[in-house]
């Protein structure tokens, strides 16, 4: 990793810490205990006087056994319930508007204790006894891709490590998949995809730490093979995600030429194809077991030519991929079109006879605006008083 790399990383993470959350603890001072680490929360219950394995009790509680009720955690004892019920508390996220699709995709809008607002998204397989949480990990988002319904809505805040990881959990109440189920059955809530709204590499520690909480063996331990963070191309975040996370990683390219890049995901002017395709070629574990999923939204006349089909295979040359063919969702005042079917299928073609797995993916949700691009909320960033 060059200087002037691991510079830019830290010039991101400062910036990221301009929209940090608000502190996770209720008006009555009492404590939020989902989003803290291990270490934190046996720093916490040590200031009780207590013992780490009361904090690996408390762990099993909130992750494994889904309870948000000290009253119920029956293996510690009554007085310690009480006492813990004074000093914290074990949230969700109020879920304001739930709304079901009629191919099952199920949207909420969720909303925090400062009033602002995402949207988290579950996308069933219809075919198999399994499905995806769709997390976001901001407010808005700072990027403004053009065909993205997200990106007209500017970054409010950064969602904390409590947030992110309280949408998976508010999602597995909803579905009743508390406690984590035996392996013999099936899990509804099988993957993640951190797909939502905002773009997660600028929300690096908190969605970090979300991840970390979320892979413990000992909680929710959902694998990291399970799990999938999707980039525009943050490039000198993206080999720490894979150092240090190890999860699938996406990313979103949308065009094979910077000129056309630039246009629809302007942080290409940043990080342009040949420095984010060299990023995807560092990163730790991608192999023809793991392979990195490049997400491309189908625009019609724009990006969905046979010649770009055959440039996009010359550029992808030596990275373990797939290419996930998105039909792009209409939005209201969204200026594109969706490429026709016979020319998305030309395409794929063209990709799946270069070696390239290239699934064109079935748009899920459009009746709620819950498809690919389509998240939105009414936040927006509190003016500072005059």
């Amino acid at each position: 990793m060059s200087d002037l790399t691991s510079a830019e990383r830290e010039r991101i993470l400062a910036k990221s810490a301009l929209f940090n959350p608000p502190e996770a603890t209720l008006p009555d001072g009492r404590r939020e205990l989902v989003g803290l680490s291990r270490e934190e929360l046996v720093a916490e219950l040590a200031a009780l006087g207590e013992k780490p394995f009361r904090a690996k009790q408390l762990w099993h509680w909130i992750y494994h056994q889904g309870v948000t009720d000290f009253g119920a955690m029956t293996s510690i004892a009554g007085p310690m319930r009480a006492k813990l019920a004074e000093r914290f508390t074990v949230g969700r996220p109020q879920a304001t508007t739930v709304q079901t699709s009629q191919d099952e995709t199920r949207k909420w809008l969720f909303r925090w204790r400062d009033g602002q607002e995402v949207e988290t998204v579950y996308i069933p397989d219809r075919h198999a006894d399994r499905g995806a949480v769709c997390i976001s990990t901001q407010v808005g988002c700072t990027l403004s891709c053009r065909f993205c319904h997200t990106g007209t809505q500017k970054l409010v805040r950064n969602l904390g490590a409590a947030e992110i990881v309280g949408q998976f959990m508010a999602a597995r109440d909803s579905y009743g998949e508390w406690p984590s189920p035996k392996d013999d059955q099936p899990r509804l809530l099988s993957t993640i995809v951190v797909m939502g709204m905002g773009e997660p590499l600028y929300n690096y520690e908190n969605t970090a730490k979300a991840l970390r909480i979320i892979m413990d063996g000992e909680g929710i331990g959902l694998s990291r093979r399970r799990i999938t963070l999707s980039t525009s191309g943050v490039v000198p975040m993206m080999d720490r995600c894979g150092q240090e996370l190890g999860v699938n990683l996406a990313v979103s390219l949308h065009a094979v030429t910077d000129e056309l890049r630039d246009e629809i995901v302007p942080l290409n002017r940043k990080y342009p194809i040949k420095e984010l395709l060299d990023a995807c070629r560092r990163y730790p574990g991608a192999s023809n077991a793991r392979r990195i999923t490049f997400e491309y939204v189908m625009l019609r006349g724009v990006n969905d030519s046979e010649a770009e089909a055959r440039e996009l295979v010359r550029l992808l040359q030596g990275i373990p991929a797939k290419i996930n063919l998105i039909p792009f969702n209409p939005w209201p005042g969204s200026p594109y079109q969706t490429s026709t079917y016979e020319q998305t299928a030309a395409f794929a073609a063209i990709l799946n006879d270069a070696g390239y797995s290239s699934p064109i993916r079935r748009p899920r949700g459009r009746d709620i605006l819950a498809a690919c691009g389509q998240l939105k909320t009414e936040s927006e960033r509190k003016r500072p008083a005059a």
